[in-house]
């Protein structure tokens, strides 16, 4: 299978690395210092178990690639634009683009099956140029759970892995031909993968447990264990739970998330979320998937997340005043 992965970041370049040494036909669409390090040194994955590093196709200009089997997005939601303005040409009639990113998807109202259903998330999708470039109908929804990074150009270091892996799942529930093809290969890789009918209720366990604990890490720039030594912060921790918990419910989603569990693994947990690493590394942050969108849809439910509002009006003036979001 020829996949493109493009975003050879963090989570891109991760996923790329192993899927190559599987004997996928894999290429990557990166940029700058990492991309100029690929083409000249191999994209090298560094693991627990040891590292490897693999020779493929990489390029800031997706013609380059050629038409693909499959493309995995795992670009964060500021480069969106960049996507649909620069992705045709990895398309083939029927190639599918699964999208493996935080917070509420873009497409996430397509094939929903309720009142909302084609419903449009302008937020994500300005001007519809996903929608319109890429379609709803070729999108899969994709969450990964572990925890890289990117320690040097040319290199991805897994930091924390996660059992469950990479999840995918189409947006109508169905189990398709081309999600057990994805599937396979990340199986074939040594990648643990799962192929699930509920995505859309994934996506808001995943989120509730980022807003349990990611909107203080950004306000404090520290990491997550470091907001639970405070007794306060632990209760503010709950609140905001509890108000995901609530948003995800008025979506049709009992998620049912156990706040003293969430607690005792934040208390652990040294992990520095990925929108504080892009707060200080001055990259765009990815407010809107992640709190704007979620908050939007609260106002559509009538539901109240006065903690939620405090905080993610505090990140977005403090992100808006380092030039790192404009919304």
């Amino acid at each position: 299978m020829r996949i493109c992965v493009f975003g050879a970041g963090s989570v891109g370049g991760y996923l790329a690395g192993f899927l190559a040494k599987g004997g996928a036909d894999v290429s990557v669409v990166a940029r700058g210092a990492h991309l100029a390090a690929i083409r000249i040194n191999g994209l090298t994955v560094e693991t627990p178990d040891g590292s490897i590093n693999v020779k493929l196709p990489a390029s800031d200009e997706p013609a380059e690639l050629g038409r693909q089997d499959a493309v995995l997005v795992t670009v964060k939601a500021p480069a969106l634009n960049a996507v649909a303005a620069t992705i045709a040409p990895l398309l083939d009639r029927d190639t599918p683009v699964a999208f493996a990113m935080n917070g509420i998807p873009w497409w996430y109202f397509h094939a929903h099956a309720g009142p909302l259903d084609g419903h449009h998330l302008a937020r994500l999708d300005p001007g519809d140029a996903l929608w319109n470039t890429v379609g709803p109908q070729r999108a899969i929804g994709g969450i990964f759970w572990p925890a890289c990074s990117v320690p040097a150009p040319g290199v991805v270091r897994l930091l924390t892995s996660a059992g469950r892996g990479t999840v995918f799942g189409e947006p109508d529930g169905s189990t398709t031909p081309r999600i057990t093809a994805l599937a396979d290969v990340f199986r074939a890789a040594d990648l643990p993968v799962t192929v699930a009918a509920n995505i859309r209720e994934l996506i808001w366990q995943k989120l509730a447990f980022n807003l349990s604990a990611g909107p203080m890490c950004v306000l404090t720039q520290s990491a997550v264990r470091a907001t639970h030594e405070e007794p306060a912060l632990i209760e503010c921790s709950r609140h905001m739970l509890a108000e995901a918990q609530a948003i995800a419910l008025a979506m049709g989603f009992w998620l049912g998330i156990d706040a003293e569990r969430v607690v005792a693994t934040n208390t652990q947990l040294a992990h520095r979320p990925s929108i504080l690493q892009d707060l200080e590394a001055g990259r765009p942050m990815e407010i809107d998937a992640l709190y704007s969108v979620p908050l939007d849809l609260a106002r559509m439910a009538g539901v109240t997340t006065p903690m939620l509002d405090l905080l993610v009006g505090l990140i977005k003036a403090k992100a808006r005043a380092r030039g790192l979001y404009a919304g």
